[in-house]
């Protein structure tokens, strides 16, 4: 009988490892250590996607016998990207940009088999519209949910859904950053069915 091989996630994010929960599959979870700046002229949904691949890699090359995940997410607001803003200023003036205007939020997934070396990424947007928002509504949600460590400022997928009047996705874990219905292909693809077939 084969043995299947270790699953890893090459994230400390606890919103990527709440998601791959889901999926009911053991796994581990390690720090892929890698610097996130923008490279000079880089577009965003590159930047996303060497992101995710750059994580893989770096824990890959750390483990034998494994599928390692990376994963990144790259939010853009006007051709402009938007990143974590870390401090409640930051993001009040983030949110103030985006009222009635639309955020794409790109998410990159990126599977390494350790075994064969082989590499699959993809890329997967969701697009959110906001809603016109006061500032009086922007200091309420900020003052509720805190969304300083999520890119754009808006954790959509929870309070941040009052903030938006539509949300366009192939897949609804997109918004969180861990494309599911990508990484259920990819790790058939690669031996690992989630459910049997």
């Amino acid at each position: 009988m084969t043995v299947p091989p270790r699953l890893i996630l090459a994230s400390t994010s606890v919103y990527r490892r709440e998601l791959l929960d889901r999926l009911r599959v053991p796994f581990e979870c390690r720090s892929p250590g890698v610097d996130e700046r923008e490279l000079t002229g880089e577009v965003p949904i590159a930047r996303a996607e060497r992101l995710a691949i750059e994580k893989a890699q770096a824990v890959a090359r750390q483990v034998d016998d494994a599928l390692v995940i990376g994963a990144d997410q790259v939010a853009v607001l006007d051709d402009q990207v938007a990143d974590k803003p870390l401090t409640h200023a930051n993001a009040f003036a983030q949110l103030r940009r985006a009222s009635g205007r639309v955020m794409r939020l790109h998410s990159a997934i990126a599977l390494v088999d350790t075994r064969s070396g082989a590499l699959s990424a993809r890329v997967e947007v969701c697009t959110v519209h906001f809603r016109v928002l006061s500032d009086a509504t922007i200091e309420a949600y900020l003052a509720a949910e805190q969304p300083y460590d999520c890119a754009g400022s808006a954790r959509i997928e929870a309070l941040g859904i009052a903030l938006a009047s539509r949300v366009e996705s192939s897949d609804p874990t997109t918004i969180i950053g861990l494309p599911l219905i990508a990484l259920v292909d990819m790790l058939e693809q690669h031996g690992l069915p989630v459910l049997p077939r």
